[in-house]
């Protein structure tokens, strides 16, 4: 069964690859959040199938360049590997973000790429395509962007605040992890990068945890009432045996001895249940000042 997040990385690998400043913009944003993005090598590792056959049109796209290595000759079947190697290949990718392909790679967002809004819809779908998760919205709610480039998720953070968004960040394992918890943070984003049908599901999902907490809360509710019920008829059997026990119960008023005969006869019912039994039938309100007058009694009897 496909996870939740396979879902949305299908969506999102719908969208088309045809402007060039959006493509750089998505390839961007896959290296950033990959695998591996420095000067020797550019490794990307994804289970994902239509993301697998997005990353080549993309490449080809934003840089006119093929990949070194593709998953058909990794020879494993869960894990797709693409790679480039080259030195040239690799200095194009490079000098196109704006840094220097001679010195050390200290990865930060070159937001000259991302001025416009296409651009940076596509480099956060590139992002979460590469390093992005979502949970399933029936468990819990969480998104997140995690990468080992620490400046540049401070950077990606800082223009998701921009956007609007509310991210919060934290290291686990020597990445730093942009995430969501809140539902509706999680819906705009999957919204704004290209998942729309996704956001969709959480919201429905979202729906549907609300009805059935509202179910069991009533539930609970009833099951209280019950509960309560059935402890003052219990009760009131009690209070009426005694009085029975010492003979005070034929003593009692016609209306008020028809009453207590009928709570001994018939220990489980309500009061209201109770009341249509009676001869002639009366009302909750009455049947419970009988009942009520019958505890006086009983308990002046003690």
């Amino acid at each position: 069964m496909q996870s939740f997040a396979y879902k949305v990385k299908s969506e999102l690998c719908r969208a088309p690859v045809q402007r060039l400043c959006c493509a750089r913009a998505e390839a961007y944003g896959v290296l950033l959040f990959c695998n591996t993005f420095t000067p020797r090598e550019v490794r990307i590792i994804t289970e994902n199938p239509e993301f697998a056959a997005r990353l080549p049109r993309l490449f080809s796209r934003a840089f006119s360049l093929k990949f070194d290595r593709l998953p058909e000759d990794d020879g494993s079947h869960g894990k797709l590997v693409f790679q480039i190697t080259d030195r040239a290949k690799l200095e194009r990718i490079i000098s196109q973000f704006g840094y220097d392909a001679g010195q050390a790679l200290a990865l930060h967002v070159n937001f000259g790429m991302l001025e416009d809004d296409c651009c940076r819809t596509s480099f956060l779908r590139g992002a979460f395509l590469s390093g992005g998760s979502v949970t399933d919205p029936e468990k819990r709610y969480h998104l997140e962007l995690a990468t080992s480039h620490i400046q540049a998720s401070r950077e990606v953070s800082a223009l998701l605040t921009e956007m609007g968004f509310l991210p919060r960040t934290v290291m686990r394992g020597g990445n730093s992890v942009i995430y969501f918890k809140q539902s509706e943070h999680i819906e705009d984003m999957l919204t704004t990068i290209g998942a729309p049908a996704a956001a969709v599901e959480i919201m429905a999902a979202k729906v549907d945890k609300m009805i059935r907490n509202g179910a069991n809360r009533a539930m609970n509710c009833d099951m209280a009432n019950v509960n309560k019920a059935l402890e003052a008829a219990r009760e009131q059997q009690e209070a009426i045996e005694g009085l029975r026990s010492d003979g005070g119960l034929e003593r009692l008023p016609d209306k008020l001895r028809q009453t207590a005969e009928l709570r001994l006869q018939y220990p489980e019912l309500s009061l209201t249940q109770l009341a249509e039994l009676c001869d002639p039938p009366v009302s909750k309100s009455c049947i419970n000042h009988r009942m009520r007058k019958i505890m006086e009694i009983a308990r002046e009897k003690q």
